[in-house]
């Protein structure tokens, strides 16, 4: 009886993990919790704030710029 009882606990150690590594790398598994969830969290973005993001970016960037030119300007006056 122990061995059989040391071969059926060893089966059952082994098999349990395994069975859930497969039940969730299941693509419907993925698609229905995985993609739904993030979607929830983080929804697509819109052409509105494509563009608000896109003008904020051109803005900081000519900021960034016009202190580079300043500070190059401040530097050659030295």
């Amino acid at each position: 009886m122990g061995v059989k009882l040391e071969v059926f606990r060893m089966i059952l150690y082994l098999s349990f993990p395994v069975t859930m590594f497969w039940i969730s790398n299941q693509a419907e598994y993925f698609e229905e919790y995985v993609v739904k969830r993030k979607r929830e969290i983080c929804p697509p973005e819109r052409d509105a704030q494509k563009k608000e993001l896109e003008a904020f970016q051109e803005r900081m960037r000519r900021r960034r710029e016009e202190r580079l030119l300043a500070e190059a300007e401040k530097s050659k006056q030295m």
